[in-house]
C-alpha cells in the first residue's frame, strides 16, 4: 500500500476508534503538519552560494542561495547605459542647438555663396570661349554641371540654417521621451532578471531541505529547495462523520503533544468540505460512519517551534450537545 493511504487509512481507523469511546465523543487524533513551499529556479545557472541550512529559521525575504548573475549583470550594465544615451540625447534637444553649431552654419552658408559666384564666374568663361571657337563643347557642359552642384549646395546650407534657428520640433522632442521610458523598461527588466538568481524565502518558516548543491545547474521550474511554512505547524486531523455538522472554522480546540504535559490551545482553521476517501453514491448508515473528513488546526504560540510529524490528540471543544 501506498505510504500516503497507509497512513490515511491508520488516521481514519484511529479517529473513528476514538470517536467510538463513549468517554472521548469529541476526540480525534492526527499529527503536526506545516504547509510546503518550493523554491523554484527560474534560470539555468550553477548555485554559487547556499546561505542557510537545513532545519534553520528563515523570515520572509531572507536570501535562501544564489545563482551565477555574470551574463545577466552583463546586460544590465548594457541597459543602463542605453538609458544614459536617451538621457543625453533629450536633454540635447531640450537645451536646442548650441551658439558654435549655428556659427559653423553660417559659415557654411557663406562658403556655399562665394562657391556660387565662382561657378557662374567659371561658367560664363567657359561660354565666351565657346563662342570664339576656343573652347569644347565639353568644357562648357563641365562648368555648368559644377554651377548646378553649388546651386544646390547653397539650398542644403541654407535650409541646415533655418533648421537650428527654428530650434527642436515638439514631435522630435516627443520621439526623444518615448526612447527614454523605453530604455527605463528595458534597464528595469534587466534588473529583474539579475535579481531572478537570487532565491528568497517567501514566508516565515523552517528551511527545510536544499534539493541542489553548490555548483549544480538546475533547470528552469525545477524546485531547488523546500521551506515549512509557518511559526508554529499546524495540527492535521480527521473528523468523523457523526461530528462533521457540528465542526466548523473558528471553533476551539485542546491539542495534547506527544512530549508535552499541558495541552496546547488551538482553533480549528480549515475543514474539507469533501471525505477523505470517495465513498460510493448510496452509503449505508454503516458505511456513512466510516468517513471522515480532513480539518486544519492553528495551535498557540510556543517558546520554540514544534516539530513536524508528531503524533497528537486533540479535544474539540464543540457547543453543548454538539458531540452527542
Amino acid at each position: 500500500m501506498h505510504a500516503g493511504k497507509f497512513i490515511v487509512a491508520s488516521l481514519t481507523a484511529m479517529a473513528v476508534a476514538a470517536c467510538d469511546n463513549p468517554d472521548n465523543l469529541n476526540i480525534v487524533v492526527g499529527e503536526l503538519a506545516s504547509d510546503r513551499i518550493e523554491l523554484i529556479a527560474e534560470v539555468n545557472e550553477p548555485i554559487l552560494e547556499i546561505f542557510v541550512a537545513e532545519g534553520e529559521a528563515v523570515t520572509a525575504g531572507q536570501v535562501i542561495l544564489r545563482q551565477d548573475d555574470t551574463r545577466a549583470s552583463a546586460r544590465l550594465r548594457e541597459a543602463e547605459a542605453a538609458v544614459e544615451q536617451a538621457r543625453a540625447r533629450l536633454d540635447e534637444l531640450v537645451r536646442g542647438p548650441r551658439q558654435e553649431q549655428i556659427a559653423q552654419a553660417r559659415a557654411n552658408l557663406a562658403g556655399a555663396k562665394h562657391e556660387i559666384e565662382f561657378r557662374r564666374t567659371q561658367f560664363q568663361r567657359a561660354t565666351d570661349l565657346l563662342e570664339k571657337e576656343l573652347a569644347s563643347p565639353e568644357t562648357q557642359d563641365r562648368a555648368r554641371a559644377e554651377l548646378d552642384a553649388a546651386e544646390a549646395n547653397l539650398e542644403l546650407r541654407g535650409a541646415q540654417l533655418e533648421e537650428l534657428l527654428a530650434g527642436t520640433t515638439v514631435e522630435e522632442l516627443a520621439q526623444a521621451e518615448q526612447a527614454v521610458a523605453q530604455a527605463e523598461a528595458r534597464r528595469d527588466s534587466a534588473f529583474v532578471d539579475v535579481e531572478r538568481h537570487k532565491l528568497t524565502a517567501t514566508v516565515d518558516g523552517i528551511f527545510d531541505s536544499r534539493l541542489f548543491e553548490t555548483g549544480e545547474r538546475p533547470a528552469p521550474g525545477q524546485p531547488v529547495a523546500v521551506i515549512l511554512g509557518g511559526r508554529q505547524p499546524y495540527a492535521r486531523i480527521y473528523i468523523p462523520e457523526r461530528l462533521r455538522a457540528q465542526v466548523r472554522p473558528g471553533i476551539e480546540a485542546r491539542v495534547s503533544v506527544d512530549g508535552i504535559d499541558a495541552a496546547i490551545p488551538g482553533r480549528i482553521r480549515w475543514v474539507a468540505h469533501e471525505a477523505a476517501f470517495t465513498p460510493y453514491f448510496a452509503l449505508t448508515e454503516r458505511d456513512r460512519g466510516r468517513l471522515t473528513y480532513l480539518a486544519k488546526i492553528d495551535i498557540d504560540e510556543q517558546p520554540e517551534r514544534l516539530p513536524d510529524g508528531v503524533p497528537v490528540e486533540v479535544e474539540l471543544l464543540l457547543p453543548v450537545g454538539g458531540g452527542s
